[in-house]
């Protein structure tokens, strides 16, 4: 039987979703914490890649890309 499923009589087989464990986090994620440093850090690695994407597409940096607007 696999998860979830359930034999009924006559032979029948039930299959009834299987429901994830829920949880609460209680830690802040306000301040200094290891929330912020990932949330900071996957901004920064956005950031880098959209960087070299414009020098790439534009044949430019940011800097010389800016000034010719």
């Amino acid at each position: 039987m696999a998860l979830g499923q359930v034999m009924e009589e006559g032979g029948r087989a039930n299959i009834y979703a299987v429901e994830p464990v829920m949880y609460v986090d209680d830690t802040p994620k306000f301040g200094f914490n290891l929330h912020a440093e990932k949330f900071n850090g996957r901004l920064a690695m956005i950031g880098f890649i959209s960087a070299v994407a414009l020098e790439a597409i534009t044949g430019h940096g940011v800097i010389g890309w800016l000034s010719s607007l």
